[in-house]
């Protein structure tokens, strides 16, 4: 392990202890919970994620003083790069301009339905202690999960943002676009496709209604219906009055995540393509600090050749779509489907670690055998 990679795990430990020891024991009993891997029902709160606007488990900013906020926010910057804290303040942020594109609307039994204040922290375990720890930090649109296990992040995925709008007016006639980035660099490389290439990547002349692999646990390919999205005691109903959006069977088939992995290979682009890709995948694990990405890792031109790209809807820039980068250890899905095309999804998962649970089982079979 790298000596970066420790700093950026004793720097979480530092904050979230720091949280922690500010907490009340009221605000312990929803801001501390079971060191991961305790048992089957802790594990699944742990592994239990969102990026609707539910209760994604925890203590929400509402819930806390300006100085506890202020931790937490310490906390979330720990884990990420600058770039990446920048573009999650700003989709908190944007709940308030989303307030007013829907006129202020409340719903869900909330007195606030599109509310900045409701973003949870969770930590899990005793930071920087002997055993396992980690911490969990969401809301609508933002889902952020790290596991440390001996004094490493041996986890930061998945990792979700999102933008609704995914652009809106500034003064002077800017656009704000919180994920302009990883949108531009997609649809220049979709574009730049030859005829065969173009035949390889573009799965579907309409894209899905969601990202395929939704809120799983952990990467697989069934169906998640949108009530899985919210918190059951939501009761949020599916959408029968869309179905005009939902793929048929043989559709579904064509986007499944099922091997063998689809798209055209980063083996068949050129050089200039390889570049976008590269790019494009850095617009995603750059979002957390130097010492935990593996973005280097495709520094190595075989690891990039193993990366897939695929889209599905238009490649018209503005139009509904979806893209997906897929490879070993590697599964990261974006959509720009509602509200006209102007709500953007974008998830970066590694199969093999989500919550590091395969990483957590080697610890316990290690330290904990009987």
């Amino acid at each position: 392990m790298s000596d970066a990679a420790r700093e950026v795990a004793d720097q979480m430990a530092k904050a979230a202890g720091e949280w922690i020891d500010s907490l009340d024991a009221e605000q312990r009993k929803l801001g501390v919970g079971p060191v991961p891997g305790a048992g089957e029902a802790s594990e699944a709160e742990r592994t239990s994620w969102y990026y609707t606007p539910t209760d994604h488990g925890g203590l929400t900013f509402s819930q806390q003083r300006p100085a506890q906020y202020r931790m937490a926010m310490r906390l979330l910057a720990s884990g990420l790069s600058e770039a990446g804290y920048n573009t999650v303040a700003t989709v908190i942020g944007l709940e308030n301009v989303l307030d007013r594109v829907e006129d202020f609307s409340v719903y869900w039994g909330r007195e606030r339905s599109r509310d900045p204040g409701m973003y949870y922290l969770r930590v899990f375990g005793e930071p920087g202690g002997t055993e396992p720890w980690g911490w969990r930090f969401g809301g609508h649109h933002i889902s952020v999960n790290f596991l440390v296990i001996d004094g490493r992040v041996a986890a930061s995925t998945p990792l979700f943002m999102g933008a609704d709008p995914a652009a809106s007016p500034l003064l002077g006639g800017a656009l704000l676009r919180p994920l302009g980035a990883p949108e531009d660099l997609a649809g220049e490389l979709v574009r730049s496709l030859g005829p065969d290439a173009a035949r390889q990547a573009i799965l579907l002349p309409r894209p899905p209604y969601d990202v395929v692999a939704g809120n799983s646990p952990r990467v697989d390919d069934r169906l998640i219906k949108r009530r899985e999205l919210w918190r059951p005691e939501q009761n949020v109903p599916d959408r029968p009055d869309q179905p005009h959006t939902l793929l048929d069977d043989e559709e579904r088939r064509a986007v499944s995540l099922t091997p063998p992995l689809k798209g055209v290979p980063a083996s068949e682009l050129d050089a200039g393509q390889r570049e976008l890709l590269r790019a494009l995948l850095g617009t995603y694990l750059g979002r957390v600090q130097d010492g935990i990405s593996p973005l280097s890792r495709y520094d190595d031109p075989a690891q990039l050749d193993a990366v897939h790209f695929a889209w599905a809807g238009s490649t018209e820039p503005g139009a509904p779509h979806y893209y997906r980068l897929h490879g070993p250890r590697l599964l990261i899905e974006w959509t720009k489907v509602h509200r006209g095309a102007n709500h953007s999804h974008a998830v970066w998962r590694d199969p093999e670690t989500d919550f590091g649970g395969d990483v957590l089982a080697e610890h316990h079979a290690a330290h904990h055998a009987s």
